[in-house]
């Protein structure tokens, strides 16, 4: 491995934090959207959203969105903290759907669990490398 090649854990951090992790996020959020009660539908349902926002803004450039005015200030927020904050404030409601009465289907918050420290040890890996 030479000064100019990248660093594996680099490249999965990368690849998750754009193409997996929201992704995962929008369809944990439809899952608890089928089959949870009212209130934590409604955080399922904003949850979903910030996931589908955050989807459409990393692939505005690809779908030739990215003169819109409101691509710019969206994308300094989805790069802020490394690109960290855009990829947990959908986890946000996500996790409070948990906590809210009769969530059901507990095996998606464990996805959801399992899924966020992935994400934040690769975050710490990449940091240490």
């Amino acid at each position: 491995m030479t000064a100019f090649d990248p660093h594996p854990v680099l490249l999965a951090f990368v690849f998750v934090k754009t193409f997996v992790y929201l992704e995962l996020v929008a369809v944990l959020a439809l899952l608890r959207l089928a089959f949870s009660a009212r209130w934590s539908r409604l955080a399922a349902f904003l949850a979903m959203g910030l996931a589908l926002a955050g989807i459409a803004i990393t692939l505005a450039p690809v779908m030739n969105l990215a003169s819109h005015p409101a691509y710019a200030p969206a994308a300094r927020f989805m790069a802020g903290g490394q690109g960290m904050w855009g990829l947990l404030l959908p986890s946000v409601p996500l996790a409070a759907s948990a906590m809210l009465p009769r969530p059901r289907a507990r095996w998606i918050d464990l996805v959801h669990a399992l899924a966020l420290w992935g994400l934040v040890g690769l975050w710490i890996a990449t940091r240490l490398v």
